[in-house]
């Protein structure tokens, strides 16, 4: 795969900055999903969203359609681009599934390991997992089926030229997404989880309180009004609300 520096836009964190931030985005997607995000957050959080292979600047190469090997590659890229400073991670959607794990598999190696962890719109329990029928559709059928879902901005519907970017991508995330089983495995940093409340992909009433077991140092839940993109009409409560846990934390002690 290429070299790390394309994983990550900005490619270089502001330098002013003494906190880092990695946003994942949600399945299909790149960094597109935070781009008001730089601009909401404080000057002291240096946000850099993630594209994964096969999208936006990184078309060309071949995307992943396993979970395992994108989170060994995404894991490398992350450790390649660390400096001295802490670091969180926010995830939305498969956006969240990479950032879970990859704090669980960085503290699990004993060196550099998240500050906080944000988690959007997926939780391991009581959340819609895709099948590999579902991520091999023919094409029609797949842009009706994530249309009724909700589960992609409504302006790429009506765009044929986004349409074809976004589709090969998609489908190989909704495999890689379908791909990851829980194993009730948790982190030790703490955790926040946020949500829509009509996200037509959680499918237990109750999906994102399994968040509290997952961590001892859960920040709680916050519901938005909205479906599965409640967050880009809520970007601004989202961001206050993670910007401001992450700077406590960064500040002194876990409480």
């Amino acid at each position: 795969m290429s070299s790390e520096g394309h994983w990550f836009h900005p490619v270089e964190p502001s330098p002013d900055a003494s906190i880092r931030l990695f946003l994942l985005p949600h399945a299909g997607s790149g960094a597109i999903i935070y781009r008001d995000w730089e601009r909401l957050l404080p000057p002291d959080i240096a946000a850099q969203a993630v594209t994964l292979p096969g999208r936006h600047n990184r078309r060309e190469e071949e995307t992943y359609e396993n979970f395992w090997p994108l989170l060994e590659a995404l894991h490398e890229a992350v450790l390649n681009d660390l400096d001295e400073r802490p670091f969180a991670f926010f995830g939305h959607c498969l956006g969240a599934q990479l950032a879970f794990r990859l704090a669980i598999r960085m503290q699990e190696e004993g060196g550099p390991a998240p500050v906080m962890v944000g988690m959007s719109g997926w939780s391991p329990v009581g959340f819609f997992k895709p099948t590999e029928e579902q991520s091999r559709m023919p094409e029609p059928e797949l842009i009706e089926w994530i249309k009724k879902l909700g589960s992609f901005p409504a302006e790429v519907y009506d765009n044929p030229e986004m349409l074809a970017l976004v589709v090969p991508a998609l489908r190989a995330d909704l495999r890689v997404a379908g791909d990851y089983d829980d194993d009730g495995a948790g982190v030790s940093c703490p955790l926040a989880s946020y949500g829509g409340r009509s996200d037509p992909l959680q499918e237990a009433p109750d999906a994102m309180s399994h968040w509290a077991g997952r961590t001892p140092h859960y920040l709680g839940h916050n519901e938005y009004e909205g479906g599965h993109f409640y967050i880009d009409t809520h970007a601004q409560a989202v961001t206050a609300h993670f910007a401001h846990r992450l700077q406590r934390l960064t500040a002194g002690p876990v409480g």
